[in-house]
């Protein structure tokens, strides 16, 4: 889809506006970085807190573009081309959110950003169980380990695996809006758990593969 391609972009360019807007406003010590009980703990100065997440966005954007181009399986995106550009434009998107939230509390809005934090991972993960339902073998997207680029089948199984326990991810990072800290703890625990359980998951199904007598 068009839109699809075009909502990245709109993005970053809303975020280069809003950064415009709001460098005039921010204080000369701008707090950046947060621990999980919400205190700031990390700071940038004006011209850093106001357009490090503008340029690393269009950073980002740039390479997701390029990326489909120069990859040896480029042919296979066409097969995930739509969920592709959706994640560009969900990653874009979260990092626009995040910066919103920072500047508001730069702003001196009473904000708890851990809490406010639990959707915006919740639809990340979510979306990246979508992705991973659909994505086809490539060296850029996806659980990418030996024996998934080995084989198309464990590719596949690796993913279907892998799309459901990241939905579930997303879901539980829900309980970030009502329990802020464990909440999140939790749905950013599951995403590492799921990435190293798929690792291991991959290796298995191969083995599994290889035992299995060959079909003439």
């Amino acid at each position: 889809m068009k839109l699809l391609r075009w909502l990245p972009i709109f993005l970053v360019a809303l975020c280069f506006l809003t950064a415009i807007v709001a460098y005039p406003k921010l204080p000369e010590k701008v707090a950046s970085h947060w621990n999980l009980e919400g205190k700031a703990d990390g700071y940038m100065d004006r011209a850093g807190g106001a357009f490090f997440v503008p340029v690393l966005s269009l950073f980002m954007l740039a390479l997701f573009y390029v990326l489909p181009r120069i990859d040896p399986l480029k042919k296979n995106y066409a097969a995930f081309r739509n969920e592709y550009d959706g994640m560009v434009a969900v990653l874009v998107g979260f990092m626009y959110y995040v910066y919103l939230l920072t500047l508001l509390i730069n702003f001196g809005y009473g904000i708890d950003i851990v809490q406010w934090l639990s959707p915006a991972f919740a639809v990340l993960f979510y979306y990246v169980g979508i992705l991973l339902g659909k994505a086809k073998q490539n060296w850029f997207v996806g659980i990418r380990t030996p024996w998934t680029l080995e084989s198309e089948s464990v590719w596949d199984k690796t993913h279907a695996v892998a799309s459901r326990l990241f939905k579930a991810a997303g879901v539980a990072a829900l309980l970030g809006v009502f329990v802020p800290q464990a909440g999140l703890m939790v749905a950013v625990a599951l995403a590492v758990g799921v990435a190293v359980f798929t690792f291991f998951y991959s290796y298995w199904e191969f083995q599994r593969e290889k035992k299995r007598p060959s079909r003439k």
